[in-house]
């Protein structure tokens, strides 16, 4: 055979639909192709079905950092939309130690026995060394978590005020659009930027200790002023009559405080998540509110005020990203780092120095 028709031959071959060459590449490609294909568009309907599995998926596209999987969560939120805004979302907060999983559980079984559908977005705090976060709150729900009617989703806070997940609102609307009938949020501990989850939740329940010197630390204006509702944990043995003598400590400070914008009066009730009592008592009681404030109209009022807040927030995000992530700025930040070190210049200073340049760009 000649050069030419051996050359022929080969060519014939490579372009053979077997060949275990060109072919085989290409028809991977074409795989990798079709399924993601696949998955952006069957991802909203499956989520829609209800599909816990596809839920997951989409939340994990929401929080990532990459460029692709942001755009693409941003078409699956903006499609979800339409079927959110149906549950009742509330958010728990609480120092550390006073058993937010722990009731957060006991809470979640008691509604799923009242056939409703929960989700739980139960943030974990990020480190400030390892960035690493332990998102143990699945284990720390063993029975909730086996439920059908119930979803948990622990999420790392990252940077964000109030050990607030960055991506929580969105998550929201993606369990929403899933049927979830009641959205938990369990946040990392109390502080003033707690008021994160309070501008995405209709409910705020503080969760608190009797006889850990915690209840000087409930007088403090900023939570109280959110909280709808206190809950006495923990109200069981020999902590029973302590937890008595709190809630009455915590209702005298009530009385010190303005009315609420929405006319509802906060209540102090005891319970105990590890006997399960008085969880019934809490779900009455935010059903109480919830039909206070849907008939005077703040319900909806409120839903509106934290979509605005919520689109100055995406704003400010957006700005702080675009700054930081310029090159000229990225050199520069490095150059008065550098000058700051050396005494050159204040951090003030330099703060005017990049605002200045950043009108530049």
């Amino acid at each position: 055979m000649s050069k030419t028709t051996h050359k022929s031959a080969l060519n014939q071959s490579e372009s053979t639909p077997g060949s275990p060459h060109v072919n085989t590449a290409s028809a991977g490609k074409i795989k990798a192709f079709r399924k993601k294909q696949q998955t952006d568009q069957d991802l909203k309907d499956q989520l829609l079905a209800r599909n816990k599995t596809a839920l997951s998926r989409g939340i994990t596209l929401v929080e990532s950092n990459q460029v692709n999987h942001q755009k693409r969560a941003e078409k699956l939120v903006e499609a979800c939309l339409p079927y959110a805004n149906k549950s009742i979302r509330i958010g728990i907060t609480g120092v550390p130690g006073v058993g937010k999983s722990t009731f957060i559980e006991a809470f979640g079984s008691y509604l799923v026995k009242q056939g409703k559908k929960v989700a739980v977005l139960a943030v974990d705090p990020t480190s400030t060394i390892s960035r690493g976060s332990i998102l143990g709150d699945k284990t720390r729900m063993e029975n909730l978590v086996t439920e059908e009617n119930a979803f948990i989703r622990p999420s790392p806070s990252g940077e964000s005020l109030g050990g607030v997940a960055r991506k929580t609102r969105e998550t929201i609307i993606l369990c929403e659009a899933a049927g979830f009938d009641v959205i938990l949020i369990e946040t990392v501990g109390v502080g003033q930027s707690e008021t994160t989850v309070h501008s995405m939740t209709d409910f705020f329940l503080l969760l608190k200790l009797a006889g850990a010197g915690d209840e000087l630390q409930g007088i403090k204006r900023g939570i109280i002023e959110m909280a709808d509702a206190i809950v006495i944990n923990k109200a069981d043995g020999e902590n029973l009559k302590p937890a008595k003598m709190a809630r009455l400590e915590f209702k005298r400070a009530l009385h010190l405080y303005p009315p609420k914008p929405s006319d509802w009066q906060p209540e102090v009730l005891l319970c105990s998540a590890l006997d399960q009592t008085g969880i019934s008592e809490i779900w009455e009681l935010i059903q109480e509110h919830q039909n206070a404030v849907k008939k005077n109209d703040y319900f909806n009022k409120n839903r509106r005020e934290q979509n605005k807040f919520w689109l100055l927030q995406t704003i400010d995000e957006h700005l702080k990203n675009r700054f930081y992530q310029d090159p000229k700025i990225k050199k520069a930040l490095q150059e008065q780092l550098t000058a700051i070190e050396n005494n050159e210049t204040t951090p003030f200073m330099a703060a005017a120095h990049l605002l200045e340049l950043s009108k530049t760009l």
